[in-house]
Order: structure tokens, then sequence, then C-alpha cells
């Protein structure tokens, strides 16, 4: 599919501060927050008194971040098998998020093959809202785009303007312009459906880098596997961690999984050593040198079809480094190899 760059349908460029860090490199980001629930309990929180609670919906949950209040900014969800009984193929997405008083809200919501609410907790979230522009090689930005592919916020670390067009049935371009690196490709994209009507699920079906920044397309599904117009969250990093900072946090990293294994610069961890991956499906990832909690884990599903990926357990740390199990499914819930992207990011 040749890529290429897509009229504007949309622009809203959020203005903020860099929290009294020099122009020249903003305070990444104004405010952030992450967790990882499962088996009923809330561990690897930031910050302190992070809470997770139900929302009086079986399958629908209530996160609070406290004191992370902020306009805009975007969320990433990913699904978290923790536990007999739960079905393997569940997958988790973004309903909405907002200031609440000083606190973020984020809602969440867990679907079973078919589309199913999915009563039982196992999920992490991440929420990170930036501004200002930085110096230097690495890279961030993020939009949020509704699902006529009009841009409800976004954040780019050189000023830049990126851009969405919505090119069909749950079909969407994206133009992450300035946010140059290497070709063919090179950094870390993670995306999620949000949706508070219906289960949805949004994927990275291709992607392309050049010096003018990064492109490509995103398909949105519904719970059954067709395609569908969504709103979703779509966010890039180079060199950065999963949520904005560089240091700290300095222990973070991610790779792409084509399969087998994606090109050189894709792979990258912030200690300078390999990431590694074994097994095609379920696949476990190694991150060397970054057992450090708390922490984030995010995985996206990339290329065409229905088929998705999420956490098969909640990471955990064996020695020095971090330890992610990724698998994938069709929209039935049967195990298949697949392609992704998995990064984790400590806070320290």
């Amino acid at each position: 599919m040749k890529l290429r760059r897509w009229s504007t349908i949309a622009l809203v460029v959020v203005a903020g501060v860099t929290l009294g860090a020099p122009a020249a490199r903003a305070a990444v980001p104004d405010r952030a927050g992450f967790v990882l629930f499962a088996a009923g309990a809330v561990s690897n929180a930031f910050p302190a008194g992070t809470a997770v609670g139900p929302s009086g919906v079986p399958g629908h949950w209530v996160v609070r971040f406290p004191g992370q209040a902020a306009p805009n900014g975007i969320v990433h969800v990913t699904a978290v098998h923790d536990g007999v009984g739960i079905p393997p193929g569940r997958w988790c997405q973004a309903e909405d998020w907002g200031p609440v008083g000083a606190d973020e809200q984020v809602k969440v919501a867990c679907y079973a093959p078919g589309g199913a609410a999915d009563p039982r907790p196992g999920f992490s979230v991440l929420f990170t809202r930036s501004s200002g522009p930085f110096a230097g090689p690495d890279r961030y930005g993020y939009v949020d785009a509704n699902p006529a592919g009009v841009i409800i916020s976004q954040y780019n670390s050189v000023g830049a303007v990126s851009t969405i067009t919505h090119a069909g049935p749950g079909l969407y371009s994206f133009s992450l312009n300035g946010l140059g690196t290497a070709s063919p490709n090179a950094g870390h994209l993670q995306l999620t459906a949000v949706n508070p009507a219906a289960g949805a699920r949004c994927k990275v079906a291709t992607w392309s880098s050049s010096p003018n920044g990064q492109f490509g397309r995103i398909l949105c599904h519904n719970a059954v596997g067709a395609p569908a117009d969504t709103r979703f969250a779509l966010s890039y990093q180079f060199q950065r961690s999963l949520y904005g900072p560089k240091l700290p946090p300095s222990r973070y990293g991610y790779l792409w999984q084509a399969p087998p294994l994606g090109p050189a610069p894709t792979n990258f961890n912030s200690t300078g050593v390999a990431n590694t991956l074994a097994g095609g499906g379920p696949y476990g990832l190694r991150y060397p040198n970054l057992a450090s909690n708390p922490g984030n884990a995010q995985v996206t599903a990339v290329g065409g079809g229905a088929d998705f990926c999420n956490l098969q357990a909640p990471w955990s740390i064996a020695g020095p480094d971090m330890v992610l199990r990724v698998a994938c499914y069709t929209s039935a819930g049967a195990s298949v190899p697949g392609a992704f992207f998995a990064g984790y990011s400590a806070r320290a």
C-alpha cells in the first residue's frame, strides 16, 4: 500500500506551558499516570493513590489518577489475561477521559470474543498530556481523533501539525509531520480504540518513516471484526518512553515484531542492549536492564485483518530484566501468530 501525505480534514493544536523547563527542551509530559489492574488488585501505579473501581456496569471501570487533571492528552489501554477462567482472547479499550476536580479520570471497558462485556479485571492503562516543543534527535507525538478522523487534540515535539484522514470504513491515514527519522522504519507506535457505546479495536495497518515524518494507515474494527469507524488515540516514540519523558525515566524500551523481528531501528533499549523475543505466539519478550517498578507496558497489533494482541500475563521481573508475554488472536478468540508493537517504560 503506497503511503503519501494526506490533506487535512481538521486541525486542533494544543497550547500549553513547559512547567519551568527551558524553551529548547520542555518538561514532557505535563501530566501522566499509569496503572496495572490484575486479579482485582492495583499495582505498578503512578502517581501514588491511583485507584480503579467499578463504574456500575459489568465490564466497565473507572480509573482515577490523583492530581493529574489536564485537558486533552491521550490514553492507551491493553488487556491483560491474568487468571484461569478469563478468556485469553479478550481486549480492553478506552471509553473516555477527562479532568474531575484535580484528578484525571479514565473510563475503561473490556470485552470477550464476540463482543460481550467481560466483567473480569485485567488491563494496563496509561494517560499522558504534553505541551511545548523540545530539541534533540529524539521524537514524540500523539493525536486523538474522532470517528470522522477530525483531530480532537494533538502534540508534536517539533511543533509541527499532524493530520488524520478518514479513507474508508474503519480506515484512516496518519501523517505525523516533522517527526522525521531514518527510513524505512524507526521508532515505535501505540494505538487504542476509544468508544463508549460498543466494543472496538484499532491496529496499525502500515507504517513508513522518512526524514519528513511518520506516515501510515490505521484499521479499526467492531467486536465481530468488521471494519468500523471509531475514535482512537495514536502515539509515536523515537528513543523516548511510552508516555513521553526521556530522563527520567532512564529505563524504557520497545520493539516491533514484524515477524519474525522488525528492523534494528525498531528494537530500542535505553540501556543500549537489544531486547529479545522468543516463541511463535505466544511470545516471550525480554527487555534487558529495565527491571524497575512502577512501570507500564502497552501492546498494539500491526498488519491487515481483524487480528488483535494483548498481554498474556502481567509483566514480571527476571533478574535485571523486564519480561512481557504477548499473545495475538482472531476476532473469535483463537490464538494466532501476530505482528505487534510492544513497549515497557519504568517510572525511574
